[in-house]
């Protein structure tokens, strides 16, 4: 049973913060957890970022367990260890520590026995959900006792290969930004136990000198096998499916299902082309480069050089007559013709797009390179989410709004699917150009990752990522501080984002935030969060309607009308529904009736100012008729007063 301090994620799983397990997170935060069904402790709770959102797909899909593998059992909002909100993905506890700690030359049949076999055997699994793992490296790799079979760690509280070194990603995938490479392929996890599998047999991680960008470099201009292996002595049947596990295009490594059986792997040997080297470098910024796979990378990293070297030609005489290769040189030569005559062209960023046209001709396997920075389309949600700095906002920002991902894939049609790229492409260039709060790159970060946190500044660190939870927490903020507003961009975009259609075209009404008070079309979005996704009282929230509701009330014509309209507001707040008040505000009958009055009003206002005006304007007509009538009434009046005067003489 759970304590009544507990909060239970999936009404069933307690993470016990006091209790971490920095060990067995895989490089993650990790603590403690206990089923409150069954009493098992054997649990462990891995943290999420809120800039890092964990993995959907696999959370949704991995309802059964895979052996061999750490799956998800549940996933929710639980406190973190300083009592903020957090966020964790609960899995079975490892069977043991990981193998960081305690490397050591493995012999071959222990390679093929309890490393090959079994994590082949959960990839194989993996890989028929569609899925990948994306996390194999030495600190998420577990063994209880020697002679048991390995255990892949979890890998789905952060995106894909986010947490990966260098040394376990193939150059393509660890040349992006690590929030963007994205789910990848199996071939990619291939790769990455072909790296463990050489890391056991030597005891020890390969190019243990090298820094992250010089690993990545050794691999680019040696290849993979060669810049791991070196001059290292291993058993032939280990350096035979190290040729293939390591081969540089995924398409040439060996499926997990054939690595089950190791002699038949060893057998499948697929011939690559070695790659053109000249025998004078080119240097490319900082970078010198003797092929064309590297100049591709030297290209990506120094993306200002790069287009200066394009546009003067300097690289289309290097691949000519440096490295020999005429049909590549006329392809680069074509491509940066091609963009330089368009003076104007609807993107409006004619170099960046000829930088990253350039990069796909010269490296196909080479990820998107934008302005100096590189990713896989799949990977741009969680891009988007961890874009904390401007500049990578911005140019993630232009990326998107020139579709910049349909062009590169029309480069590398058989890499991958164009119908559906140019369809995302599209659709996201759409999201983006909505205008008013509801769009943006806000909305597009929620759309791509359903489950990033909210960043509104108003939830006050408090952990939304679904609307059943918002309308809570906008009253918890408003009980905080009830000066502060219920809504913001970010939390407009947020809502647009997981709404329905009804909710979504609510937002896309909305023009702004109001700066005083509260607009109507804000008051009908608050309202549908209540009716469709908390039916229960928000007495905080209503209350903070009713006095900022001055500028919908100041609508209604009749000042009478707008006092009751007032004290209505006041009399309905502390029930906390928002649907009466909307309709209290929204009134189509009643405004229609004011509207009439106040037409009613101003036209009798119309013809008093008419009569008014037609009084003014023979003013000075009545002056000169009352000015001769006075002057004929003063001589008649002085007539008959000399008669008088003239009868009393005769008389007298």
């Amino acid at each position: 049973m759970a304590t009544p301090q507990e909060i239970l994620i999936a009404d069933r799983y307690a993470v016990r913060v006091a209790q971490p397990q920095q060990e067995f997170g895989g490089g993650l935060p990790c603590f403690a957890a206990r089923d409150s069904h069954s009493g098992d402790t054997a649990l462990i709770a891995i943290q999420v970022r809120r800039d890092a959102p964990a993995r959907a797909r696999p959370l949704q899909t991995l309802v059964h367990g895979i052996e061999g593998l750490l799956t998800p059992l549940a996933h929710g909002i639980a406190p973190a260890p300083r009592g903020e909100a957090g966020y964790f993905v609960i899995c079975p506890a490892p069977p043991g520590p990981p193998l960081a700690g305690r490397l050591h030359p493995w012999p071959e049949a222990a390679l093929i026995a309890f490393a090959l076999r079994p994590i082949a055997l959960a990839l194989e699994k993996l890989a028929g959900h569609n899925l990948t793992h994306r996390a194999i490296r030495p600190n998420n790799v577990f063994q209880g006792q020697p002679g048991q079979p390995l255990v892949l760690g979890a890998a789905w509280a952060a995106p894909p290969a986010m947490h990966q070194p260098a040394l376990f990603e193939p150059p393509y995938s660890a040349m992006c930004h690590p929030a963007g490479r994205g789910d990848g392929s199996i071939a990619d996890d291939v790769y990455a136990l072909g790296v463990l599998l050489l890391t056991l047999a030597l005891g020890r991680l390969p190019l243990p000198d090298l820094d992250e960008a010089g690993v990545l470099r050794r691999k680019l201009e040696l290849g993979s096998l060669a810049a791991l292996i070196g001059d290292e002595r291993l058993s032939p049947l280990i350096s035979d499916l190290l040729r293939g596990m390591l081969a540089e295009d995924p398409e040439h490594r060996p499926t997990p299902a054939l690595l089950l059986d190791p002699a038949v792997a060893r057998s499948r040997r697929v011939a690559a082309r070695p790659p053109r080297h000249a025998q004078r470098a080119l240097a490319v910024g900082g970078v010198g480069v003797s092929d064309a796979r590297t100049l591709a990378y030297a290209l990506a990293i120094e993306p200002e050089q790069g287009i200066t070297a394009l546009r003067s030609g300097t690289v289309v005489g290097w691949l000519r007559r440096g490295v020999g290769d005429a049909a590549l040189a006329t392809h680069i030569d074509d491509v940066v013709r091609h963009r330089m005559s368009d003076a104007v062209t609807d993107e409006g960023h004619p170099d960046a797009a000829m930088l990253m046209l350039a990069i796909a001709v010269i490296d196909p396997l080479a990820p998107l390179c934008w302005r100096g920075v590189a990713l896989w389309p799949d990977g741009l949600g969680p891009l988007l989410a961890a874009a904390g700095d401007p500049a990578l906002a911005r140019s993630l920002e232009e990326m998107i709004a020139t579709e910049a991902v349909a062009s590169w894939a029309m480069l590398r049609t058989e890499r991958c699917d164009l119908a559906v790229l140019r369809l995302e492409a599209r659709q996201n260039r759409a999201w983006l150009a909505t205008r008013g709060p509801a769009g943006g790159l806000p909305r597009l970060a929620y759309l791509l990752n359903p489950l990033l946190p909210c960043a509104s500044a108003l939830l006050a660190g408090r952990w939304v990522n679904r609307l059943t939870e918002l309308p809570t927490a906008i009253e918890a903020a408003i009980v905080a501080n009830p000066n502060t507003a219920p809504l913001d961009a970010h939390l407009v975009a947020f809502i647009a984002a997981r709404g329905d259609s009804r909710v979504e075209s609510e937002t896309n009404a909305m023009t702004g935030a109001t700066q005083n008070g509260l607009a109507l079309s804000e008051l009908r979005l608050l309202t549908q969060l209540q009716v469709r996704y908390y039916p229960r009282p928000l007495p905080a929230l209503a209350a903070w309607i009713a006095g900022a509701a001055g500028p919908i009330v100041a609508l209604w014509c009749n000042r009478p009308r707008r006092q009751e309209l007032t004290e209505q507001l006041k009399a309905l707040a502390p029930a906390g529904q928002l649907l009466p008040i909307l309709a209290l505000l929204e009134d189509p009958a009643g405004r229609s009736a004011d509207a009439a009055g106040a037409r009613a009003a101003a036209a009798e206002l119309n013809r008093v100012e008419a009569a008014l005006a037609g009084i003014a304007a023979s003013a000075a007509e009545r002056r000169r008729a009352a000015t001769r009538l006075g002057q004929e009434i003063a001589a008649g009046v002085g007539l008959l007063a000399l008669a008088t005067m003239l009868a009393l003489a005769v008389v007298g």
